[in-house]
């Protein structure tokens, strides 16, 4: 990486270690930071194109909460599940399966395309006393306020996994592509802070295992998201949304929580779609609070 990263100091501070466990016959790498006697965990799953460092600067301002970040299957450090077409049902029954082997009954935690799967694999029987989610997937994304990039972004992917595999392994590496998708969703104004953001775009989003499965991956993004889980989600569940996200409008997150059992909705103002990068402190804090035994002493 090229941008100073304005986390790395309280990260630094934070203890990690990188473990592997067997999944559906792959092998899932997964990161476990902060203290190993925490009186909480977190599961935490990334989003679609990124693996778990995109969910550092969050896991930076929750130093006493014990957080257990893998890479998903074809992302990242973890290989593809063999076999398997990479559709909602084969994620959530790998969280399931995962979350089960290394952390049962930990707080499940999804940001972006992490919050699907999170629903998907809650609603299906994951035992988990707490639901949090970021920057939730609460409306079809063909229908939000950028459905024609959306459009554009499925012939991108189409096109990517049609090609000849050298030139559509190029297009969906293209850095130039990748550094159009991070400008579209960046807001902040802060120079340092939309230079970090794109630098870990251009680090991380392109560290899927193929062509494939980012296809699968893709196809599973757009055709699913979280109103369909949420009626069955009978677990406290927080949603972290931002007031400027163009992938799934404010509007649509407010009725998003109206769907489940016990919903509690945060906005974060002046963000977008990126508030593990540009407000993660406001993350935190909510999450804190959510997690607190008080909190939940009020529920």
């Amino acid at each position: 990486m090229t941008a100073p990263n304005p986390y790395a100091p309280l990260l630094a501070q934070v203890p990690v270690e990188r473990r592997e466990v067997e999944v559906l016959g792959a092998t899932t790498a997964y990161w476990v930071y902060g203290p190993a006697d925490a009186a909480t965990t977190i599961v935490a799953v990334h989003g679609f194109r990124g693996e778990h460092h995109g969910l550092d600067p969050v896991v930076a301002h929750l130093p006493d909460i014990r957080v257990i970040s893998p890479d998903l299957p074809g992302f990242g450090e973890t290989p593809p599940l063999p076999g398997r077409t990479h559709d909602i049902d084969a994620y959530a029954e790998w969280l399931t399966l995962f979350a089960r082997s290394v952390a049962p009954g930990a707080v499940i935690l999804g940001h972006s395309f992490g919050s699907i799967v999170v629903s998907a694999a809650v609603a299906g029987g994951l035992e988990t006393p707490q639901v949090i989610l970021i920057n939730p997937i609460g409306a079809p994304a063909l229908e939000g306020p950028r459905g024609i990039l959306t459009r554009l972004a499925v012939f991108y992917y189409w096109a990517g996994a049609k090609l000849p595999r050298r030139l559509g392994d190029a297009l969906l590496r293209s850095r130039i592509i990748v550094r159009v998708m991070s400008v579209s969703m960046v807001k902040t104004r802060d120079p340092e802070l939309r230079r970090f953001a794109h630098d870990q775009h251009d680090t991380y989003f392109s560290r899927f295992a193929d062509r494939d499965v980012l296809h699968e991956a893709f196809v599973t993004s757009v055709s699913n998201d979280v109103r369909a889980y949420a009626p069955r989600i009978a677990q406290p569940t927080m949603l972290i949304a931002a007031q400027r996200d163009d992938i799934t409008p404010i509007e649509a997150q407010r009725h998003l929580a109206t769907l489940f059992a016990d919903a509690e909705l945060v906005e974060i103002p002046g963000v977008g779609h990126l508030v593990h990068y540009e407000t993660p402190a406001h993350a935190a804090a909510a999450i804190t609070r959510f997690l607190a035994p008080s909190a939940r002493g009020t529920r």
